[in-house]
Order: C-alpha cells, then sequence, then structure tokens
C-alpha cells in the first residue's frame, strides 16, 4: 500500500514549531553576538597580546576546534556538574555556541588583521594612539570587512549546529521535531518540514548579516 501523506498532523503543532524556532533564534543571536566578541577578542591575543596569553588562546583554539560540538555541549552540561557546576540547559547550550564559534571565529578575524597592511599600524601610532586604539579605530574595521563573508558563514553553520542542543533538552527547533514525531509518529513529514525551516532560517540569516555588514562598512560586504 502507497504511503499517505499527511501533513496537516504536523500543522496541528504549529504553536511547539514556533515556540523551536524562537528557541533557535534565541540561541543563535546569543552565540552569534557573544561568540563574535570572543573571536575578535582571542585574534587580538593572537597577534598583539603577550607570549603567555597568545599560548592560552592557541592552545583553546586548537582545543575546540579539534573535538566534537556535541562533546562540548556534553561537557558543559553533564561534566561541568560534577564540579558543582550545574547550568540549565539554555544556558548550557548558548556557552556552548559562544565558545565554539569564537575559537572559529578567532581563526578567521585573525586572518584578516594578518591582511591588514603593516602600513596602517605604523600610520596609528604616528598619531600617537595606543596599541588597543590603533587595534580598535584603524585596524579593526578594516580586517572585518575582508573577513565578514567567512565570519558570517561560520555563524550561519553555528545557527544549524546548534541543532544538537535537542540532545540537553533545550527546546529548539529539532526538539521540538522530536516531540512531534513522538506524537503523530509521522517521521518523514516532520522533518521534512523542519529541514525546509532550518533552510529559510539559514537563508534569512545569512541574508541579515549581509545587510549588517553593509551596515557596518561603508562599502558593504559582497
Amino acid at each position: 500500500m502507497a504511503y499517505q501523506f499527511d501533513f496537516l498532523s504536523v500543522l496541528d503543532y504549529t504553536d511547539v514549531l514556533l515556540k523551536g524556532i524562537a528557541v533557535t533564534a534565541q540561541l543563535t543571536l546569543t552565540g552569534g553576538v557573544l561568540g563574535v566578541a570572543v573571536a575578535v577578542a582571542g585574534a587580538w591575543a593572537k597577534t598583539q597580546g603577550p607570549a603567555w596569553l597568545r599560548t592560552v588562546v592557541s592552545a583553546y583554539v586548537e582545543l575546540i576546534r579539534n573535538t566534537p560540538f556535541l562533546i562540548q555541549l556534553f561537557f558543559i552540561f553533564f561534566g561541568l556538574p560534577s564540579l558543582g557546576v550545574h547550568l540549565p540547559e539554555m544556558l548550557a547550550a548558548s556557552l556552548a555556541m559562544v565558545i565554539n564559534l569564537g575559537a572559529y571565529g578567532t581563526e578567521i578575524v585573525r586572518a584578516g588583521l594578518a591582511a591588514t597592511p603593516r602600513g596602517q599600524f605604523e600610520a596609528g601610532a604616528s598619531l600617537a594612539m595606543s596599541p588597543f586604539q590603533v587595534f580598535r579605530h584603524v585596524v579593526l574595521r578594516p580586517a572585518l570587512q575582508k573577513i565578514w563573508p567567512a565570519l558570517s558563514s561560520q555563524i550561519v553553520i553555528v545557527m544549524l549546529g546548534s541543532a544538537v542542543c535537542s540532545q540537553i533538552a533545550a527546546q529548539d527547533l529539532t526538539y521540538a521535531a522530536n516531540f512531534i514525531q513522538g506524537r503523530n509518529f509521522r517521521a518523514f513529514e516532520v522533518y521534512l518540514v523542519s529541514t525546509l525551516i532550518y533552510l529559510l532560517l539559514a537563508l534569512v540569516l545569512r541574508q541579515l548579516l549581509r545587510g549588517i555588514g553593509r551596515q557596518l562598512f561603508a562599502r558593504g560586504v559582497r
């Protein structure tokens, strides 16, 4: 007997899907904003920080980039309680996303800083700026403009990776999909709809980040 599609059974849980989308958006916003901040700080540490700080940041970057995100999430949520640190699901998921994006973003931003002409550093120094002022006012903006497309792509990847946060009961879109499938047993329809929603979220987020880039940089970002 041919399989009978029933997408209406998924739409019956529209409120659950919308809540899942909202949680995914919240995780992405927190992870994106704080993760980029960590990336900028990490890139500064690796390019201009003292030797001991460069070593610490390099170890952090290598540790995160060479371990699975799911393991990092489990360590924060299940491992830290052994040391007496108990975090709610959303806080643990947000922290894991910030740490993950921060590590990958550090190398992306560092590449932009490395591509900055040395003359810009010297020009800032000639104006009696401190090294931090040169970094903030002279170097960072053009460096971010160079790497914004790559950094935007990494933010989208982190948003998609947030799907594993359902493993610690963070009620994101994947959690919602699993919940619905457990109620109506329409796995094909549920996961097709959730796939399309993730695709739409990724496209919208990419366009949003592109628009933010145009606002941040006078020439826009292509």
